[in-house]
């Protein structure tokens, strides 16, 4: 009897899941993809709509993972929760940066980078048909953790007649989470403290849980300080704060950053995130520790540097007749379009004729319609050639 192959029928198509397919598109990984094609076409391009930190890890945190990656205790697991040591430093940088006196057991959380912790608290928190308010524009993984719990949006605006500060008018009080981004991201305006005493006073009203993402509260610029939301009155009991070492000190693709303060929602957190991790890298935690507790030098300079990069631009632009609010701080410019095109027809235009990526202001929200988001994580002469390359355009 001959040998028979069968053949193999692969399926017509493999259905993804509801929550697969309520997820917004990935709008970063756009922007990287498009790059890459005009890299590989021999164009030189310069990509502005990406807050990528383009500078070095300082060499003594570099240094503090490779003397523990060599530690055989960190060849194993550690506690799920993250080292009790690396929620110690947090404690630490939080009274010397913000006055605020935590409990490194009970106040923090160690994370995976923010950005995880920012979708798995709707993940933790909310059901579906719950609501969330996110800032509009605001960064698009919030966005993502809503969907994935099943929940609905509700756009907090951000617009430049109220300095890019939420629009309480808009404020629901059934809702049961609120996201605040300030330093923010990609509007660069801060907020006082007077406007997170009104929101945590609005917050403890109506039951509704605050996330604070503190991701760019070391870089303000012109002597401006951050606001913590621990640092106000009622804030650790109000919600959670996410910050992370991507920012401050050069350290994006090291993949660490953390939650603090309530005690009740971070237990929530580290019950998922149980579920769907191991802890961080023990070494990378103990270069989290070297960052947040040793020589704050290279985060000053990185500010200054920053602050450089935002002039220039800024500078030669209005040559061109580009006036520019110059940011307040996070890594990023929020700059009105030009011409009298939307936002994606003069990114479009811009990628086309010039190879200048931005971001459209559309991608953060509706409400964005008429901004483009532009990056400082470009040397100062290639924002400067990317100003000029611009203004042949306006």
């Amino acid at each position: 009897m001959p040998f028979m192959i069968q053949r193999y029928t692969s399926p017509k198509s493999i259905s993804p899941a509801d929550r697969i397919k309520a997820l917004p598109q990935q709008f970063f990984a756009q922007m990287v993809n498009k790059a890459e094609v005009l890299r590989q076409a021999g164009y030189d391009v310069i990509n502005l709509g990406q807050g990528n930190p383009d500078q070095a890890t300082p060499g003594n945190i570099v240094t503090a993972l490779q003397s523990a990656a060599i530690d055989p205790t960190y060849h194993k697991y550690i506690p799920f929760s993250g080292l009790q040591s690396m929620k110690a430093a947090v404690a630490s940088w939080y009274h010397s940066r913000h006055g605020v006196t935590i409990d490194p057991t009970r106040h923090v959380a160690i994370l995976i980078g923010s950005k995880i912790g920012l979708q798995e608290l709707s993940l933790a928190l909310l059901n579906p048909g719950d609501r969330a308010m996110v800032p509009d524009p605001g960064y698009p993984d919030y966005w993502s953790g809503i969907r994935l719990a099943g929940a609905d949006m509700i756009s907090l605006p951000l617009t430049a007649d109220l300095n890019f500060l939420p629009d309480l008018s808009y404020w629901d009080p059934k809702a049961k989470l609120a996201f605040l981004n300030y330093p923010n991201n990609p509007t660069g305006r801060l907020a006082s403290g007077e406007v997170f005493d009104e929101l945590i006073d609005l917050a403890a009203r109506d039951g509704i849980t605050l996330a604070h993402d503190l991701a760019y509260g070391d870089i303000t610029f012109d002597g401006k300080h951050a606001v913590s939301l621990l640092s106000r009155p009622g804030g650790v009991d109000a919600g959670i704060e996410f910050t992370t070492v991507s920012k401050s000190y050069n350290m994006a693709g090291w993949r660490l950053g953390f939650a603090v303060g309530n005690p009740e929602i971070l237990h929530y957190l580290e019950i998922l995130q149980d579920h769907l991790h191991c802890s961080q890298f023990g070494a990378v935690q103990e270069a989290g520790i070297e960052a947040l507790i040793g020589p704050q030098d290279s985060v000053r300079a990185l500010v200054k540097l920053y602050q450089s990069r935002r002039d220039s631009f800024i500078n030669e632009a209005q040559k061109f007749g580009w006036q520019i609010t110059p940011s307040e701080g996070s890594i990023f410019m929020w700059c009105p379009v030009p011409t009298k095109e939307t936002s994606v027809e003069f990114a479009e235009r811009v990628l086309a004729k010039e190879q200048v990526i931005l971001a459209p202001g559309t991608g953060f929200g509706p409400v964005g319609e008429g901004y483009v988001r532009i990056s400082l994580t470009a040397s100062t002469s290639q924002l400067t050639d990317a100003a000029q390359r611009i203004g042949r355009l306006i």
